[in-house]
């Protein structure tokens, strides 16, 4: 038996119509999920990666500021430590000796 070219063009469009209808939507839902799960997982690294930078920059200036705070009361004590007496004045000479 011979087919025609036209019959056979009829049934691989009409088995294609019939894949698009039952296959494509549960084919599309699962590539959909994973482009979910794909935008969900780069947003958590984002978020993750925001927040760690928050983190280091808060400790970082926290220590900035306990830092300057410990050298400005190292400089106070020694400020006012009874040992610095001011120097006296210098003797001047006479330059004819």
């Amino acid at each position: 038996m011979m087919e025609n070219n036209s019959s056979k063009r009829y049934l691989i469009g009409g088995g294609a119509a019939a894949c698009a209808v039952c296959c494509a939507p549960p084919v599309l839902a699962l590539m959909g999920i994973a482009g979910a799960g794909t935008a969900a997982t780069v947003a958590t690294f984002a978020f993750a990666g925001l927040v760690f930078g928050l983190v280091v920059a808060a400790a970082g200036l926290a220590a900035f500021v306990l830092q300057k705070e410990r050298r400005d009361r190292e400089f106070a004590v020694r400020a006012s430590s009874h040992d610095s007496d001011p120097l006296p004045d210098p003797v001047r000479r006479s330059s004819t000796g």
